[in-house]
């Protein structure tokens, strides 16, 4: 327990991240809240029409990011497995390294 006056560390010693520093240095700031609550709506959206199911192991993609300008409207989303989505290296214009 943390005495009155010291800060308490939220650190995980598997990835040796300390969460709570994370979420208040970039997770906590209204943009990325702003962005994540995107992500979410974009994610039920797909839910709703039947291409996605919750716990299916599946990202929902937005065909160009939003960061680039795309949006939540559905021909910009696609439902790819998870480790399609997370697992390419990104280059400057966030695309697949290789990809035309």
């Amino acid at each position: 327990m943390a005495k009155l006056g010291m800060k308490k560390h939220v650190f995980n010693r598997t990835t040796g991240r300390n969460y709570k520093d994370e979420y208040q240095s970039y997770q906590g700031k209204p943009e990325q809240i702003a962005n994540r609550a995107k992500r979410n709506a974009a994610r039920s959206e797909m839910v709703k029409a039947g291409r996605a199911h919750p716990h299916d192991g599946m990202d929902v993609d937005h065909k160009k990011s939003m960061k680039s300008g795309g949006a939540n409207g559905s021909g910009n989303l696609r439902v790819i497995s998870k480790e399609k989505n997370r697992g390419f290296p990104r280059n400057s214009k966030n695309k697949p390294t290789g990809a035309a």
